[in-house]
């Protein structure tokens, strides 16, 4: 079976990218309104660690695990990163609630360049580069969708030279340059065919794993949560899942022998 998230050099920039199922709304603006927290706080947010197919956030200790599903050609992506992330930031990674992994698709040749910069450098970097290209995401993503037809069809081959390409051409290279990155060491991110590879082979494997269907998605404890695809689902699903009484539950099951 042919997968659609390894189908780089099928989609053209010049065409609406597909993404999330649903749009997603401006979300809640109070980041503690529903999530009751008594464990003393502290700085588990900036704890990162690579992971087999991504990055992992937040305490590795936490007793609940998700997963982001992202494509950083997805504008419901960037508005999630927006609207969603420095909440979960503030209410669940900072106590130690939650560990978030987030995890690249590769719908396209652009998603490809993009993660490849994402994940060059250390992984306490990895936060930063992340919502670097989300939150720049309606900026660059125009600027490929207003190049030539021709160079476009040059960077939806996806090899190290269309990669290299495609950066210096929307300056995603220089993004990193100007926080202090050397531009060889850019240049050696995008031009790693291995790491490539490796990105397209996980996102081959979350599908077998999760069948995603659409970008953002996310899972929960290892179970794909159907129709969430935003920051307003999301806070639904969480703030069910961390209420006092929901969470006095799950202890009382684990305590049962």
């Amino acid at each position: 079976m042919k997968l659609p998230i390894l189908a780089v050099a099928l989609i053209a920039f010049t065409a609406p990218l597909p993404s999330a199922a649903q749009d997603s709304p401006n979300g809640l603006r109070n980041p503690d309104s529903e999530f009751v927290d008594t464990t003393e706080r502290g700085a588990w947010h900036a704890v990162i660690e690579r992971t087999e197919r991504g990055h992992r956030i937040g305490n590795p200790q936490a007793k609940t695990e998700l997963i982001e599903f992202i494509s950083y050609t997805c504008a419901h992506c960037a508005d999630f990163a927006r609207e969603g992330e420095g909440t979960l930031d503030l209410a669940l990674l900072e106590p130690g609630l939650l560990t978030l992994e987030v995890r690249p698709v590769i719908r396209n040749a652009l998603d490809l360049t993009v993660s490849l910069l994402v994940q060059c450098g250390d992984a306490a970097g990895f936060k930063q580069r992340h919502r670097l290209f989300l939150l720049s995401h309606d900026r660059w993503l125009a600027e490929a969708q207003r190049a030539p037809r021709t160079q476009q069809a040059s960077w939806e081959r996806g090899d190290a030279a269309a990669r290299l390409s495609a950066a210096r051409a929307l300056d995603l290279d220089d993004m990193l340059v100007e926080r202090g990155m050397s531009m060889i060491d850019v240049n050696a991110c995008l031009s790693d065919e291995t790491a490539a590879r490796t990105l397209i082979g996980n996102g081959q494997a979350d599908f077998a794993d999760f069948a995603v269907p659409g970008t953002p998605s996310f899972a929960l404890e290892g179970e794909l949560l159907k129709d969430v695809h935003g920051w307003d689902a999301l806070y639904g699903v969480l703030s069910d899942y961390f209420r006092p009484d929901a969470m006095r539950a799950r202890r009382q099951d684990a305590d049962t022998p």
